[in-house]
């Protein structure tokens, strides 16, 4: 029985295996951050809209991946031969039908949250399909990822404000107004934009410039998280204590990495460099999150970092 139990296990994990590295599942949690860091930014409470909004944003996220393997089968056959498609483990029909599944799947559970989140998330899904299917290799590309992840976050604060009931935050003693959700989305965007420029030499490697840039961009990210929200002259000096150390974490997740990638430009430092700029997401989701009056979650999207490092060393988010 026990063997029996055993080879099932193995023919399950043989089959879920090429499918958990087509889909990058390490690099989901960096996904509910997106809607969550909106909702903050939007000065309302997690609600079961946002939750509608984290969904959509995980299908739409995952068939973002299934088709960008599909688009770069001929060059992964060169390149990276060992990916699912290339290596003959998943079919490209299979990539693809489950990029449009997903791509419905998401849309529809956005179409839940509300006809403004629909909104968002159908330029959000074009904006995926634009960058996998041409913008990929043009100049527009790091621009067209940076777009999805701003519009990622914009979906959330749709979706929440858009909830037949929102909570808004209670008032506290010192209230702080919250960061307008396009400041946080402008952020995030720089961050996406800096990491998806060094990902187009991870394959080959060679660019000092790339990483060089990134890290400026980072540390220039860091420093406008920690200044004040809009109106918000004197903030508490425990949150500022907060967000001034959520934005040093998240500074401090790429900075080496992204050094290292500068100094020797080589395929594997420069790989690591785009992993590490993948997992700083979340506490860059979370410094956003904090500087808008969400501590608790803030401190809650920190949680997943640790799963986001497990999960790395299993499937590789790139």
């Amino acid at each position: 029985m026990t063997a029996v139990s055993g080879r099932l296990a193995r023919r399950v994990a043989r089959r879920v295996a090429p499918w958990a590295e087509l889909l990058r599942v390490s690099a989901l949690c960096t996904v509910p951050g997106d809607a969550l860091a909106g909702a903050a930014a939007a000065g309302l409470r997690p609600n079961r809209a946002t939750l509608l909004a984290i969904g959509a944003s995980v299908c739409l996220y995952e068939a973002g991946m299934a088709l960008n393997d599909w688009a770069d089968r001929a060059e992964d056959a060169v390149d990276r031969p060992h990916r699912p498609i290339p290596s003959g483990r998943i079919t490209p029909r299979a990539a693809l039908t489950a990029s449009a599944a997903l791509t419905a799947a998401g849309l529809g559970l956005a179409a839940r949250a509300g006809r403004p989140a629909l909104g968002v998330a159908t330029a959000l899904a074009a904006t995926v399909w634009s960058y996998d299917l041409h913008l990929k290799h043009t100049p527009a590309g790091p621009a067209a990822m940076a777009a999805a992840r701003a519009l990622d976050l914009l979906l959330g604060a749709t979706a929440t404000g858009g909830s037949p009931s929102p909570s808004p935050r209670p008032p506290s003693p010192r209230p702080r107004p919250p960061a307008s959700p396009l400041a946080s989305a402008a952020l995030l965007a720089v961050h996406t934009y800096a990491v998806t420029a060094v990902s187009r030499h991870e394959a080959q490697g060679g660019s000092t410039r790339a990483p060089s840039l990134a890290l400026a961009a980072t540390l220039a990210v860091a420093a406008t998280a920690t200044r004040p929200v809009a109106g918000d002259r004197t903030p508490a000096a425990p949150a500022r204590l907060v967000v001034a150390a959520l934005a040093a974490d998240y500074a401090r997740t790429p900075a080496a990495p992204l050094l290292h990638a500068a100094l020797n430009p080589s395929p594997p430092l420069t790989q690591r460099s785009v992993g590490a700029g993948i997992r700083a997401l979340i506490p860059l989701q979370a410094t956003l999150a904090a500087r808008s009056g969400a501590p608790v979650t803030a401190l809650a999207l920190l949680a997943l970092a640790p799963l986001a490092r497990a999960l790395a060393r299993k499937v590789s988010p790139t």
